[in-house]
């Protein structure tokens, strides 16, 4: 089972000929709302990974839809909370060639407290997953006590703060970062991937694919991306880990789990928004990944 400490926002998305520039007014030519959140995005991906996902998290009042939607894809919601403060948001603008720039609202995802998170991993099992992004608070209390129930730590450290890396990292399993965050928390620790104390660690490397590199059993490997027009990258990093801990929550690989999350990926930046458009498992066994991968 993955135990998911996440945020959970309203994404507003806009639509843009070209990302604007600063101090530029660019009018959007499309707008749509949906399901978000590193956290919510990677809750909807295990499990429709086929994963049992216990979300971990908070919203406001006005959130109670974003709760009736993650249970409608197979979440469960028992520790979600409700806040007397806003729901988290993202106003996400998309650029015809896919980029996009993000600015986040915190709300109710920085009210999760440590007493939340205890009550919910008193609930866990030696051998479950704690799955935990930087979109809440928390962390540092979280991976110790995980550890301390025999869970296991998979930590994708964004939006990245090494400071936070590094107070947690020596109870990490499986950490996970995209190619600038890892060159980032190599300078700030002055020590090499390989030098961490964390048994595995994925960096994400966009259209270059992806590296695992196992400092369990000191090796490194190169997984290649395929070949997809892209429509919109936001959410498909969150796609890949969702994908990824619940292939290895199912007993799979560590490369059959980061075959199978940028199988995931590769399908999710082919269509345009988040958590209600992260495709299921039927769907990247249907795919042919060897031939033309255009819907």
């Amino acid at each position: 089972m993955i135990w998911n400490l996440g945020s959970i926002n309203a994404d507003n998305f806009y639509y843009l000929r070209h990302l604007p520039q600063p101090g530029e007014t660019i009018a959007a030519e499309e707008f749509r709302q949906g399901l978000g959140g590193k956290g919510a995005n990677m809750s909807v991906a295990a499990a429709r990974a086929g994963a049992r996902v216990m979300h971990i998290g908070a919203v406001g009042p006005d959130g109670k839809w974003a709760v009736e939607r993650l249970l409608e894809y197979g979440v469960e919601t028992q520790h979600i909370h409700m806040i007397n403060m806003p729901t988290g948001h993202a106003n996400i603008c998309v650029a015809e060639d896919g980029e996009n720039s993000i600015v986040l609202f915190a709300g109710a995802n920085h009210e999760v407290n440590d007493r939340i998170i205890g009550a919910a991993l008193a609930e866990a099992s030696p051998g479950d997953f704690l799955l935990m992004q930087n979109e809440t608070l928390g962390q540092e209390f979280a991976a110790p006590t995980a550890k301390t129930l025999g869970m296991r730590v998979v930590y994708a450290a964004a939006p990245f703060e090494a400071e936070v890396v590094a107070d947690v990292m020596a109870d990490v399993d499986l950490l996970v970062l995209n190619e600038g965050e890892a060159a980032e928390l190599e300078e700030v620790l002055g020590q090499s991937l390989e030098q961490l104390p964390i048994d595995d660690i994925i960096v994400t490397l966009g259209a270059d694919g992806c590296k695992w590199v196992s400092n369990k059993g000191k090796s490194e490997e190169i997984f290649p991306a395929y070949p997809v027009e892209v429509v919109d990258t936001t959410g498909a990093g969150d796609t890949f880990t969702g994908y990824l801990v619940a292939a290895l929550d199912r007993g799979l690989s560590m490369q059959s789990a980061i075959t199978l999350g940028m199988q995931a990926a590769a399908l999710m930046v082919m269509r345009k928004g988040t958590a209600d458009v992260i495709p299921d498992l039927k769907e990247i066994q249907d795919h042919d990944f060897d031939g033309d991968l255009s819907e």
